[in-house]
């Protein structure tokens, strides 16, 4: 090019544009040289663990629960590796937490059916300390990896930092103040209650291990003017590029829990979790449908308007003892952003002589959503 006469060369950039427009013109969308659309957080789907901390009792304390709770047992026959593992190995990129408010420190320190079984009554000192702490059932079903929220979440900090290109992790939040699978013999628990004020306090907590930067909020997603729903049902997800090493939370609660944390604030203005809510409510982004089987048209329905949505494949390892695969074929289908399960991996099921695993096709750990992805698409390496 240097060659050229420098009249010609101020002529090429005119010339390339003008290129530019005609292929633009006469390449139909999604062929070969045209630009595929961007891809939006919403038009992902991912693999979650359901109480993704939850190791299982040893069997003195399970066969207590196996005595005394009938059919309840059964449901405990499940375990999640640590955090990291699941990120690393599983393909996982959603995590539940069960949380419990203790402002003061030592309210779920001494779980009565550890003196049932024999066992010292305090089984670990950081449980004596104030803040949230994430367990199962409180006085039953404790084990956790990681004994409190705060440890939780700098668990997931650390992956995060050292994987800065992840897709979103998003972390749904159960706030859990009712005992209600209580095992007859075994004494309950008194329970704190999530007041509003524990609620951000919960929020401060997220704060002080995540910086502003690392965190995918409604605030984020919300454009001026709109409401959040309103927001979410114009496009208004951030591009997966931009979401891509941050971290977003979901309140698995509904109802009073959530009207509680709307308060004031009822489209989640300055609020770190966007609540389960439902279609008209101006906070509504985030829709919980837990039973894809019967619930998989309208997943499909509230995906392709725009709303995100969290499903399970299994639970209380029915499936994992039946082999079924219907709820988990009907959950990957229906587009739903987040599908849950307890065996995210083969070979997790095999203590009940079943194959059964969810996993999304290939083992991948982010595919095209089924439903609301424009085509052509593709994710590169999350």
């Amino acid at each position: 090019m240097s060659d050229l006469p420098p009249s010609r060369r101020r002529l090429l950039p005119t010339a390339a544009l003008a290129l530019a427009g005609l292929l633009a013109a006469v390449l139909p969308a999604g062929s070969a040289g045209a630009r595929a659309p961007e891809l939006r957080l919403n038009q992902i789907q991912v693999i979650g663990t359901h109480n993704s901390y939850r190791f299982e009792p040893p069997q003195k304390e399970f066969g207590l629960i196996s005595a005394a709770g009938g059919s309840l047992a059964e449901g405990l026959q499940y375990s999640h590796p640590p955090l990291g593992q699941q990120f690393d190995g599983q393909h996982v990129r959603q995590i539940e937490l069960d949380v419990y408010a203790d402002p003061k420190g030592g309210a779920y320190a001494t779980p009565p059916i550890r003196a049932l079984t024999g066992q010292p009554a305090e089984y670990d000192p950081e449980m004596k300390q104030p803040g949230t702490k994430v367990l199962h059932i409180a006085g039953i079903d404790y084990h956790s990896t990681c004994l409190t929220f705060v440890d939780c979440l700098r668990t997931v900090r650390a992956w995060s930092r050292a994987h800065p290109s992840h897709v979103p992790i998003t972390i749904l939040v159960e706030f859990k103040d009712t005992l209600d699978i209580p095992v007859k013999g075994i004494p309950p628990v008194t329970l704190i209650s999530w007041t509003r004020d524990r609620m951000l306090a919960l929020e401060q907590e997220i704060r002080s291990v995540l910086s502003p930067g690392e965190l995918l909020t409604p605030d984020d997603v919300r454009t001026p003017g709109k409401t959040l729903e309103q927001s979410i049902l114009s496009g208004g997800w951030p591009t997966l590029d931009a979401a891509r090493g941050k971290i977003m939370f979901l309140m698995d609660n509904g109802g009073a829990y959530r009207d509680r944390y709307v308060q004031d604030n009822p489209s989640l203005e300055g609020r770190v979790l966007f609540t389960d809510s439902e279609p008209g409510r101006p906070d509504a982004a985030f829709v919980e449908r837990n039973d894809a089987a019967g619930s998989a048209a309208e997943i499909h329905d509230l995906v392709a308007k725009g709303y995100v949505v969290r499903t399970r494949a299994d639970a209380d390892t029915v499936e994992a003892r039946s082999g079924d695969t219907k709820a988990r074929d009907a959950a990957l289908a229906s587009g739903a952003q987040w599908v849950s399960t307890d065996y995210p991996v083969p070979g997790m099921a095999a203590r009940f002589g079943t194959g059964y695993f969810a996993a999304l096709p290939g083992f991948v750990t982010a595919r095209c959503n089924p439903v609301s992805t424009p085509a052509p698409c593709t994710i590169p390496t999350p």
